[in-house]
């Protein structure tokens, strides 16, 4: 079954797909998003709001999210409930 994961404002990442969840405040991760911009394969779901969690899937995606990474990785554990909550996150 596809187990779908809130990364914020009602956007979905199918979690058999994520790689890794990491902050973006590292120059090499600042690089694989620049990287991925150059490439096309950045998605912003940030809906404006400052990007707090990079999101690297197995088709070479760079999904950039709002919400805090422990946040989505407690999701993907199944730990976290889904909330509408989010926009109060970012």
């Amino acid at each position: 079954m596809l187990k779908l994961i809130n990364i914020g404002f009602g956007n979905m990442i199918a979690a058999e797909r994520i790689v890794a969840i990491v902050s973006p405040d590292s120059a090499p991760v600042k690089r694989m998003i620049q990287e991925g911009r150059e490439r096309h394969r950045i998605i912003d779901a940030t809906q404006g709001r400052r990007t707090r969690a990079v999101i690297q899937t197995d088709s070479d995606h760079i999904v950039l999210s709002a919400i805090q990474p422990e946040t989505i990785a407690g999701r993907v554990a199944g730990r976290e409930p889904l909330t509408k909550d989010d926009e109060r996150e970012a």
